[in-house]
């Protein structure tokens, strides 16, 4: 198993350096020579000023108007921010970087790598002293989420830096003030007040050996000083000894995976560790960036939570890594904004019973504004709908379906009923919708039935009648019509070989890093690709999509790409690309960044990209090498769907999936498959193998009957496991 992840100095920007998380704080470890930098951020301290207030002047009708008359200043002025233009004021709200702690070692020392034990979050910084070579530790604490220990025998000196020194007046720009320089009972370090939300602070204290570095907030400068007097600064072995056991309660709970690929098995580990390292059970919801911000400058994307896919993304590990828990703060965040996602819908489409929930917005929902696409793309919503529902599936938490899911997919789906109309047919139609980011915010980047918005309809339709039923409640006869007279996905031409369309009369025209429009085949899983009715349209479909390349895709579209080709039975071309986007698309630190690292794949960083970090493309990758060994595909379950014939070994054990079951397979060269099904509740499960073609099959050691089906549906009592093992032929 791929534990040891390790970087080499000279590590040259904060990008670069190695992270570590506890799902509020993100550090970031880099440096060379003899200077060691300690850059902190947090996924909290938000600036919560400006973005746009969702007022009636948000209409359907007026948005509507506008883009029919074709009236850019129109449309301007509806998505207007409210500070836009306001001296002193940010356009939208953002996070803030905090600073870093810069430590000088000793002349004779230089720095040459990192080495961050996955299995628990213990840091080396091995570097040479004279002919020796020595180890720095460095901990952050995951459960005082504040506090980070350095423990170094040749600390020369050490200087905390606020950000506000480092962002080159972007923080003097928009009303923050010169921090306060604070030296008190040898702690050194600076409190940063901030023009409408509380301070924080960043403090750091040497003895002999020992570094402490704190993180404070709270109400006043005076709270926060009062605080730091009463802090007593941690030891290291006693975060030591506590990360070791929570890292070790982690991975006892992710299931094991080994594969004959070391880079797959690479991006599967390190990928869990930096997923669990920014969705804590108890930190705070993880935006684009996690808790991971750069010192010396504002956050690209303001650090936001986008909801077109890169939250969702960012979240998507955690359904079969089983650490369910780590959704709820995310889930308990939009459930909070019900209020205002009801006053969204109200303005928006004038009804009182739906929630609408833009694309871009902060963790209070104030929008970002001004991008108007984003700000209508309902499928917004219904995609966080989905992501709920599935909990309730894995989990089976009937109370959170009951007391919370339901009325929310209720919700979501009452904005679409209102937005639909009935053509003269008795189909149905959305006479405007967008694909996310096609055409930007241009005039014509919309369209009739964009078949991203028919795929979330459509998922969710779906998944209102089962939720219905799991709660023994009469589904509502609107949400079946949909599904009988709502088109699935938007088809060019309308007879003859058609393919899918991102709206009406617009087929795909050039290389596009979001696929949403091939977002019914994955994520939304409402078009099989291995239906009759579907083959040729998605063989076309996907030829058009394959010959316009990847000239303008990002780093978080690669692994969503390989998602759609697992679901095409693609394995091959799956791991492939997640081996070029680990190439193209990580630094030298292992994050990932959004521009290409070198020019040829892309034009998006062709010339010298930006060297961003975005998160949502680690937990994509993760994602998509958990699809190559397990996922659902019209509610039946794959098992090892991309396992390469190349692959001298492949297995993993008690991998969550849809219905309360744990799956356990292996596969050997020259051995016969296995494969294990454990039901945590009494439920029916539907199995596709793929590798197997005579089998032996199990329950609880009792021989039972499935003629050798490849796909073959069952039911499992609670407690009971199921087992086939492939025959010899």
């Amino acid at each position: 198993m791929t534990m040891l992840s390790i970087h080499d100095f000279p590590l040259e920007e904060v990008y670069d350096g190695t992270m570590l998380g506890n799902g509020s704080l993100g550090v970031f470890v880099w440096g060379r020579d003899q200077t060691l930098i300690v850059t902190i951020g947090s996924a909290e301290t938000w600036d919560h000023r400006g973005g746009m207030s969702w007022t009636k002047k948000q209409n359907y009708k007026d948005i509507r108007q506008a883009l029919i008359d074709n009236n850019p200043q129109k449309l301007k002025e509806i998505f207007a921010t409210d500070t836009e233009n306001t001296p002193g004021m940010p356009w939208r709200p953002s996070l803030i970087p905090i600073g870093r702690v810069e430590i000088t070692l000793q002349p004779s020392c230089k720095l040459l790598r990192t080495e961050l034990n996955l299995a628990n979050a213990d840091l080396k910084v091995i570097y040479q002293n004279g002919y020796n070579a020595e180890e720095a530790h460095v901990r952050l604490d995951m459960t005082q989420k504040g506090e980070v220990v350095v423990l170094c025998d040749h600390i020369e000196a050490v200087k905390p830096i606020p950000a506000f020194d480092l962002t080159n007046g972007a923080l003097e720009k928009i009303s923050f003030k010169k921090p306060q320089i604070v030296q008190r009972n040898q702690w050194n370090g600076f409190i940063q007040e901030m023009p409408a939300d509380d301070p924080y602070a960043l403090f750091a204290k040497q003895k002999q050996n020992q570094l402490n570095i704190t993180f404070i907030r709270d109400k006043s400068p005076d709270d926060i000083i009062n605080a730091l007097d009463n802090k007593k600064p941690l030891f290291y072995d006693q975060i030591r000894k506590a990360n070791n056991a929570w890292w070790t309660s982690l991975w006892n709970k992710v299931p094991s995976v080994k594969i004959d690929s070391p880079v797959l098995e690479q991006i599967y580990h390190e990928g869990i560790f930096k997923f669990a390292s920014m969705t804590t059970a108890d930190g705070y919801p993880a935006g684009l960036q996690g808790p991971w911000i750069e010192d010396h400058a504002l956050p690209p994307w303001s650090g936001d939570y986008h909801f077109n896919i890169n939250v969702q993304m960012c979240y998507w590990p955690a359904y079969r890594s089983g650490l369910f828990d780590n959704l709820m703060p995310l889930f308990k965040m939009v459930l909070g904004w019900k209020p205002q996602l009801a006053k969204n819908a109200k303005y928006f489409i004038g009804i009182d019973d739906g929630y609408m929930l833009p694309h871009a917005v902060d963790d209070r929902c104030t929008c970002m504004g001004a991008f108007w696409t984003g700000t209508i793309d309902h499928a917004c919503t219904a995609w966080i709908a989905q992501m709920m529902f599935d909990y309730v599936r894995h989990t089976g938490d009937l109370d959170f379906l009951k007391d919370e899911v339901f009325d929310f997919m209720k919700g979501a789906m009452r904005v679409f009923q209102a937005m639909l109309e009935e053509k003269e047919d008795g189909t149905l139609s959305l006479p405007i919708s967008v694909s996310p980011e096609y055409r930007g915010a241009e005039m014509n980047a919309w369209g009739a039935n964009a078949s991203f918005q028919l795929a979330a309809i459509h998922r969710l339709a779906i998944n209102l009648v089962q939720a219905a039923e799991m709660l023994q409640l009469q589904p509502e006869q609107e949400w079946i019509e949909i599904q009988e007279k709502l088109p699935v996905a938007s088809l060019e031409p309308k007879q003859g070989a058609s393919e899918i369309a991102l709206w009406d009369g617009l087929l795909l025209e050039h290389s596009h890093r979001h696929h949403s429009y091939l977002a019914g085949i994955c994520p939304f899983d409402v078009i099989d690709p291995e239906d009759p009715k579907w083959r040729q349209i998605v063989n076309l479909s996907i030829r058009r999509w394959i010959a316009r390349g990847m000239g303008e895709w990002s780093g978080w579209c690669m692994p969503w790409a390989a998602m759609i080709h697992n679901r095409l039975n693609n394995g091959q071309m799956a791991e492939v690309i997640l081996e070029i986007w680990r190439r193209c698309f990580t630094n030298p630190g292992g994050g990932t960044r959004h521009d290409t690292a070198f020019p040829g794949l892309s034009l998006i960083g062709f010339g010298g990209g930006r060297n961003l970090i975005q998160l949502d493309a680690m937990m994509g990758a993760v994602t998509a090498v958990q699809d190559m060994l397990l996922h659902e595909r019209q509610g039946t379950i794959h098992v090892l769907p991309g396992a390469s014939k190349l692959w001298r070994f492949v297995s993993f054990n008690n991998m969550p999936a849809p219905g309360g079951f744990l799956i356990s397979a292996k596969r050997h060269i020259n051995q016969p498959t296995e494969i294990t099904v454990k039901a945590t509740r009494t439920n029916k499960i539907t199995l596709a193998l793929h590798g197997i073609n005579q089998y032996q099959a199990t329950v609880d050691g009792q021989p039972i009957q499935l003629d050798n089906q490849a796909t073959f549906t069952t039911e499992l009592q609670e407690g009971q496991t199921l087992r086939i093992q492939q025959c010899n032929s």
